[in-house]
């Protein structure tokens, strides 16, 4: 009586051909679509619609594989199979493998304003900005783990746990290829990049301190011209609406109030004449007492 047949582990070699042998009908595909569609609607009508044939291509090709759970073109290359909890993956699993990793990034490419999202909501754009550095990053280290562990290719197959399994049986007889130099060197890069942006981050900062002083100090800073402060210069009333001032309490009359008879004293003011053209002249009205 024979038993129920275990399926090894997929190599991360047939793993590796087989997301290459996809991408590369993927991109032979989209030449042929883009071709076609070019020759039909011309140049223009392509480049404005762009991202919606790419998003066709990936979907159409992911959808008629994987969302039918049936091989994709580099998994039956490379013999190897999705299994996850349930074999084959369940239809929701399979559909989330489908749509995850191009229907997100479209909608933000297309359909997300970031200068409208920045008047509404800061904290969100601020989040928008930072997403693809943060799937990127997440990307990087999913890559390291998988070249280290073996395990899980891309960053969704980790979080739905999916994972390959080969028909092909293992020779004892022979070693796998290890790429775990792969997987550190990706982590030395990666953490390279995380201390770059770290110290942007914070020199940025303080650049932006620095300019908050400097405004400050430059707004503290009183400026002279001729021993007088500007401020002053620039706060001088206009002469017209200031009321008539007796003479001996003018200081910027011409005449020598100390040289009047006392009996005249207190009945000059002092006043503006205007001459026409913006020319004002000051003017100096006294009164005999009787």
């Amino acid at each position: 009586m024979t038993g129920i047949p275990v399926f090894p582990a997929a190599q991360q070699a047939q793993i590796i051909r087989a997301h290459q042998r996809d991408l590369y009908h993927v991109s032979l595909l989209r030449e042929q679509v883009e071709n076609t569609a070019r020759s039909w609607l011309g140049t223009r009508t392509l480049t404005r619609w762009d991202k919606e044939v790419e998003l066709l291509i990936k979907l159409m090709y992911h959808g008629l594989t994987t969302g039918r759970a049936t091989q994709t073109l580099g998994e039956e290359y490379t013999d190897i199979w999705q299994h996850s909890a349930t074999v084959p993956p369940s239809p929701l699993t399979r559909a989330a493998l489908v749509l995850l990793p191009s229907v997100p990034a479209y909608i933000l490419s297309r359909f997300v304003n970031m200068s409208r999202v920045s008047a509404r909501s800061p904290r969100l754009a601020t989040l928008l900005r930072y997403l693809p550095f943060v799937l990127e990053t997440l990307t990087d280290i999913n890559l390291a783990v998988f070249y280290i562990r073996g395990v899980y290719y891309d960053v969704f197959r980790r979080i739905l746990g999916v994972r390959h399994i080969s028909s092909l049986p293992e020779n004892p007889h022979i070693r796998p290829p290890s790429y775990s130099l792969l997987g550190i060197l990706i982590a030395v890069r990666l953490i390279y990049r995380l201390i770059m942006f770290a110290r942007s981050k914070s020199s940025s900062a303080l650049l932006e301190e620095k300019g908050k002083r400097a405004v400050q100090v430059s707004s503290n800073r009183e400026t002279y011209l001729d021993d007088r402060p500007v401020s002053q210069m620039l706060d001088v009333v206009d002469p017209e609406s200031e009321p008539a001032k007796p003479a001996e309490e003018d200081a910027r009359t011409m005449l020598d109030v100390a040289s009047l008879p006392p009996a005249n004293v207190g009945t000059c003011s002092v006043g503006v004449v205007s001459l026409g053209g913006g020319e004002r002249r000051p003017s100096v009205h006294c009164v005999d007492r009787v």
